[in-house]
């Protein structure tokens, strides 16, 4: 289906719905599925936004250990991503990218279970939207180079939860997630703030907007 443009400068066109329309996607409610992908742990989170009021709904890992096979692994995160879909039905997925480092056969199987798991959410329909560790530290912490206990724990204060999980896994999920929250609330704050800026132009100069 080919997307709607919008002509800002035609007259037909009202700024003042635009607006609207932005406000009412930020308070229409959102289902995020985050994940750290992983073939020995698989980190996933739930996060449900309610206009600016965010609720975990699961955050968890799925343990890949005992199955030798690396096929055999891929085809359970492949599994689990599906399943996870069919249960919360998120409106978009979010995951880590991978990170490199010298390890090159880590780097291959770390990729392998990346590509599983965005291939299971393209499947279910979703936008998938990756981020570097740096970035969703940034943006869930203010600082690229925070370790795993301060994401946690900024994470913790910011959302209210109580119970530790027993693996950095779910929680580094449960950060791309807001990651994700964070990064595309900004979009839509700075998109309302130009369009308002464009309003105010056209009250103050009318006659340069025909």
């Amino acid at each position: 289906m080919a997307k709607q443009q919008i002509n800002c400068f035609s007259k037909n066109s009202s700024l003042t719905d635009l607006t609207t329309t932005l406000a009412a996607i930020m308070n229409k409610t959102n289902i995020i599925l985050g994940v750290d992908p992983g073939t020995q742990l698989m980190g996933f989170a739930i996060l449900k936004v309610s206009g600016k009021t965010t609720q975990v709904l699961l955050m968890d890992v799925l343990k890949l250990t005992s199955h030798k096979d690396i096929y055999v692994r891929l085809e359970k995160i492949h599994s689990k991503i599906v399943e996870l879909i069919k249960l919360y039905r998120p409106n978009t997925f979010a995951i880590e990218a991978p990170f490199f480092g010298k390890n090159v056969q880590s780097m291959l199987k770390l990729g392998r279970a990346q590509g599983v798991a965005i291939a299971a959410a393209i499947q279910g329909g979703l936008e998938v939207t990756e981020y570097s560790p740096k970035k969703v530290k940034q943006s869930v912490t203010g600082n690229g180079n925070a370790d795993k206990d301060q994401v946690w724990k900024m994470l913790q204060r910011v959302l209210n939860i109580e119970e530790k999980p027993q693996y950095f896994d779910a929680t580094d999920a449960l950060a791309v997630a807001m990651c994700h929250y964070y990064q595309t609330s900004n979009a839509l704050f700075s998109k309302t703030k130009a369009l308002s800026g464009w309003d105010d132009f056209i009250t103050k100069n009318p006659d340069r907007v025909k």
